[in-house]
């Protein structure tokens, strides 16, 4: 468990995935599902180094579109059922996430979201471990991450 007192955030903040290089992303919080999910595009499953990647684009922004390609090692394939009601194996990978102050590791499930509003949903598991507070009648309380990615390809 972390040691830190909670933090509060709002319904939607802004986020960044440093290891993959990503910025400026915004989040829906979404303390009714318990997977984080990626909007992702392209996606494919290769090998390096005897363990399985996956290759994808990362959708940002939703009135100007922004693609930005990433590779993650695969943690697991497993199969969520979406809320509508539909079933679907997605690709599970874990990567740092940056809220506010913080960051810390998140699994993702890669999914199409390009009907959705906000390419990354933050779910309950996620929210848990980054020790958060959620104020359903606020949004962006926490400052946008102010930190250098690594490059990713």
């Amino acid at each position: 468990m972390n040691s830190e007192a909670p933090s509060i955030i709002g319904l939607r903040e802004w986020v960044a995935l440093p290891e993959l290089g990503v910025v400026g992303l915004r989040a829906k919080i979404d303390t009714g599902a318990s997977t984080s999910a990626l909007h992702a595009t392209e996606i494919s499953e290769f090998e390096r180094d005897g363990q399985r990647w996956v290759r994808f684009h990362a959708h940002l922004g939703t009135l100007v579109q922004r693609r930005h390609r990433c590779e993650a090692p695969v943690l697991d394939r497993k199969s969520i059922r979406s809320s509508n009601g539909q079933s679907q194996v997605r690709y599970v990978i874990r990567t740092s996430l940056a809220l506010g102050g913080r960051i810390w590791p998140v699994e993702f499930t890669l999914a199409c979201r390009k009907s959705m509003r906000y390419r990354l949903l933050l779910g309950s598991k996620a929210l848990k471990e980054g020790h958060w507070l959620i104020d359903p009648a606020r949004t962006y309380i926490q400052n946008k991450p102010l930190i250098l990615t690594s490059g990713a390809p």
